[in-house]
């Protein structure tokens, strides 16, 4: 009984640190990133570019963070990211040019690529039989702090300024490195014991098995598909309401809500997943996902641009709220983070490229060419996955 009640405690106050840094994060690009580097004077692909800088670290950080976390152990490695939350909200403040903006975000992009694989390597590492229930909680938790940002971010910019909207960052940042600090290292413990002498053999022999997996790495695609979808949705769907005449703040509550409906569903989805099967949740959520990205041209009010948001939303709760939990059932137990790393590596590829992608369509063909492209691959996806990923390769 002690050992659970250790054990949750944990996980609330990891949930709580991510709930922080993940704030931290989204305030910094959620409104506020488009419209500071359309202020600057970019134009589409050059946002597109801006917004790719920080899942670039990502992908690139991601495969050696959740593979040396399962040789070296979890705390180090979440108090390291939690560091960089701390520090890069304030070197926001000193940008005057597309290029300065586009290293401050490729440092960024360390902080929540490797908290972000480590936290839920933790996660299912701890939890098995209510895997998608915990690591949707996790999420949520940390969604709760992602879904005031676009309020406070949209707010900020209509009141004060950018500098304003950064200096909450930093604050935010500060927040969670100091409840990153009383994680417990013994309870962040690596799933498999430390090895003698170099990691490197024992790293090598991990990345390889787990990238043999065809499963999993469809699975993984299919998350980066919907990440591609979403990276260009959050980036997009702003300078397009913003084009239209939307004010900030209205922008916000936008963006806002989705994020509000994904929090509120992803444990109840999860909960659903862990009973009824991964691959049907995930089918539902590609559709739904399409139907909401692919409206959005036909729409140029903020009511009905905020409800576009939410049924997006509901897709992407659908879809990632069995991803992960997906790759967990078919991964070892010794190496969740490794598994998680090519999970969120093959992710930020998606995610990095959907706005520069999405923005080179939009520059050529206009919004409603890259909206209608988004919903495309979508349901594209939703039938690559049932061809690649059967029932029979499920356990649930």
């Amino acid at each position: 009984m002690d050992q659970k009640i250790g054990q949750r405690r944990s996980f609330w106050l990891l949930a709580a640190a991510g709930a922080f840094a993940i704030l931290s994060s989204t305030l910094s690009k959620t409104p506020a990133l488009p419209l500071l580097a359309a202020h600057l004077g970019a134009g589409a692909t050059e946002i597109g570019s801006v917004a790719m800088a920080s899942t670039v670290s990502g992908i690139l950080i991601s495969l050696p963070a959740g593979a040396l976390s399962d040789l070296l152990g979890r705390q180090r490695m979440l108090v390291a990211a939690l560091l960089i939350f701390a520090t890069a909200p304030f070197l926001y403040l000193p940008v005057h040019q597309i290029w300065q903006l586009v290293l401050v975000r490729f440092y960024h992009g360390f902080a929540t690529a490797v908290f972000g694989t480590v936290a839920s390597a933790w996660v299912a590492s701890h939890y098995s039989r209510n895997r998608a229930e915990m690591l949707s909680t996790y999420s949520s938790v940390t969604i709760a702090g992602r879904s005031v940002a676009p309020f406070l971010g949209g707010a900020l910019i209509s009141i004060a300024s950018f500098h304003a909207v950064y200096l909450a960052c930093g604050a935010a940042g500060i927040i969670a490195l100091a409840l990153g600090v009383f994680l417990p290292r013994d309870d962040m413990r690596p799933a498999q014991p430390r090895t003698h002498g170099s990691p490197w053999p024992a790293l090598r022999s991990t990345l390889a098995t787990t990238l043999a997996n065809g499963a999993l790495l469809a699975t993984s695609i299919t998350e980066s598909a919907q990440y591609f979808v979403f990276g260009s949705v959050e980036t997009f769907l702003a300078v397009y309401a913003r084009a239209g005449g939307i004010a900030a703040w209205q922008i916000g509550v936008m963006l806002g809500l989705q994020l509000v409906c994904v929090a509120l569903l992803k444990p109840l989805i999860g909960r659903v997943s862990d009973r009824a099967g991964r691959r049907p949740v995930i089918l539902a959520g590609l559709a739904t996902g399409a139907i909401g990205v692919g409206l959005i041209p036909a729409c140029s009010s903020p009511l009905a641009l905020s409800a576009l948001s939410m049924v997006f939303g509901a897709g992407f709760a659908g879809v990632t709220s069995s991803t992960s939990a997906l790759v967990s059932d078919l991964s070892r137990q010794d190496r969740l983070g490794t598994s998680m790393g090519v999970l969120r590596t093959i992710m930020d590829t998606g995610q990095a490229a959907g706005p520069v992608v999405t923005g080179a369509v939009i520059g050529a063909g206009g919004y409603v060419a890259g909206f209608e492209m988004l919903a495309a691959l979508l349901l594209a996806t939703a039938v690559w996955f049932t061809l690649k990923v059967p029932a029979a390769a499920v356990r649930r």
